[in-house]
């Protein structure tokens, strides 16, 4: 199995657009830290996970699991968009009885883990990771992490069973914006020095620009980073990434964009 080899840029842009659809239909929040991680999200699906979207439970696909359940709308915009099912079912994202939840739900094709509550994403992927090095099968293993929700204790324990088992067929990526809900990360509860943090706990770390499309390519095309290690990607992004008035803004992890704001924003999407 390959990765899909699409436009990671283009994918990008059309998540965005897609993504600020959704939750203005729905009225919804957590567009902000959608728009944060689309680039690493098109990277992913684009050009460095071996996926099927005619066969999302083929035995032999990268698992990727996106722990900040709440920005679901990016993954459910990249799946739509790289075909495991129709874009117009991104119409029915947070209607009753539609399995697109406005936290990311394993019920929608393509996704392989149901989060809500910070924390989960890392313990359940390290699981996985292990089950593949004892069935001796070469998939890997991908989670993409919040920087607030590294408050949350089960990463950390995760972390160092991770390492204890010399799981290098995991990838942990932290989109690390820096803010969180109604205010910083650094003011909430700092992470900082988060690098010697990760090695320390025996991973093998790397820090890069998260909408560097080729960097972020070079980067987890060429895992693991250290035989024996689970890498660690801290992705610098600014949260709003892609429309000038949401970009490291607070207001925008709860609010959704009024008629007039979505047309200012797709203008912006349309013209980059």
């Amino acid at each position: 199995m390959k990765s899909l080899q699409i436009d990671s840029p283009d994918l990008a842009r059309r998540m965005r657009i897609q993504a600020l659809q959704m939750v203005h239909r729905a009225k919804a929040s957590h567009i902000g830290s959608a728009l944060s991680i689309c680039d690493i999200v098109a990277v992913l699906y684009g050009q460095v996970l071996r996926l099927d979207p005619k066969q999302p439970g083929a035995a032999q696909r990268d698992r990727f699991i996106l722990s900040k359940g709440h920005a679901c709308v990016a993954i459910y915009a990249a799946l739509a968009e790289t075909g495991f099912f129709p874009t117009d079912d991104l119409l029915k994202y947070g209607q009753d009885h539609s399995v697109l939840m406005n936290h990311i739900s394993h019920k929608v094709a393509g996704v392989e883990f149901s989060t809500g509550s910070l924390g989960h994403g890392l313990p359940f992927g390290t699981g996985k990771a292990l089950a593949a090095k004892r069935s001796k099968l070469d998939w890997r293993t991908a989670v993409l992490l919040s920087d607030g929700e590294l408050g949350e204790g089960s990463n950390w324990e995760a972390m160092m069973f991770a390492a204890h088992h010399g799981l290098d067929n995991l990838v942990a990526i932290v989109d690390y914006n820096k803010l969180q809900s109604l205010t910083t990360v650094d003011k909430t509860l700092r992470v900082e020095p988060l690098a010697d943090k990760a090695r320390a706990f025996g991973w093998a770390v790397r820090e890069v620009d998260g909408h560097d499309h080729a960097a972020l390519a070079a980067l987890l095309n060429a895992l693991p980073w250290e035989p024996g290690r689970p890498s660690f990607l801290i992705a610098h992004t600014t949260k709003g990434k892609g429309v000038s008035f949401m970009e490291n803004s607070v207001d925008w992890h709860y609010k959704s964009p009024s008629a007039e704001q979505l047309a200012q924003a797709l203008g912006e999407l349309n013209h980059a």
